[in-house]
């Protein structure tokens, strides 16, 4: 089973996210930020196409944009925003619309493209990067064995929760429940 590499950032956002979407597909609330960041998202490419990789600490690469992977083995798929290649290395860049610090769930989404960009072109990826839109600043990830490990182990449990249908505990941050698109779902948590 292929889950999509935003699931494992939802997964950690809130696993409810995921099992809504896969189990229960229901129409779900499109927020202002949804809308607003992919907007944003679609202006910041256009703009990264002429600046230098300086930001992300490289002299030089190729970018590709708006890169679709499927990786069986690593069982995820997904956009990549931005792909950096240079001579010997790959890198991955997830645009965010946000001026909050960069969270542990974009960490594992940024892994899990690390993880199947060395699955598919036969690499190892040390390194990848969150950009920050309204902030026009770079995060960097340093991407170890162990982060990896761990993102292979939740993909492994989300596989594992839409196999066997198990409804996960909701988030214990309840202030992420205020504007979550399937807020109407958790009867349990309102």
């Amino acid at each position: 089973m292929l889950l999509r590499v935003s699931d494992l950032k939802q997964y950690i956002y809130c696993p409810r996210i995921v099992y809504y979407s896969y189990l229960m597909p229901v129409e779900k609330k499109v927020t202002y930020k949804m809308e607003h960041g992919k907007v944003a998202e679609a202006e910041i490419a256009t703009m990264e196409k002429r600046r230098k990789l300086k930001p992300y600490g490289l002299e030089e690469g190729k970018r590709r944009f708006d890169v679709w992977l499927k990786a069986e083995v690593v069982g995820l798929t997904g956009r990549i925003d931005l792909l950096i290649e240079t001579v010997d290395r790959w890198y991955p860049v997830d645009f965010k619309y946000t001026q909050r610090p960069v969270q542990r769930n974009h960490l594992y989404q940024i892994c899990g493209y690390a993880l199947m960009i060395e699955e598919l072109f036969r690499t190892r990826v040390d390194r990848g990067f969150v950009y920050l839109i309204p902030l026009k600043d770079v995060v960097v990830f340093t991407l170890k064995d162990d982060l990896k490990k761990d993102c292979r182990k939740m993909t492994a449990e989300i596989q594992e929760m839409i196999e066997k249908e198990l409804m996960p505990e909701a988030t214990s941050h309840r202030v992420r429940c205020v504007e979550c698109e399937y807020q109407n779902y958790c009867r349990d948590i309102w």
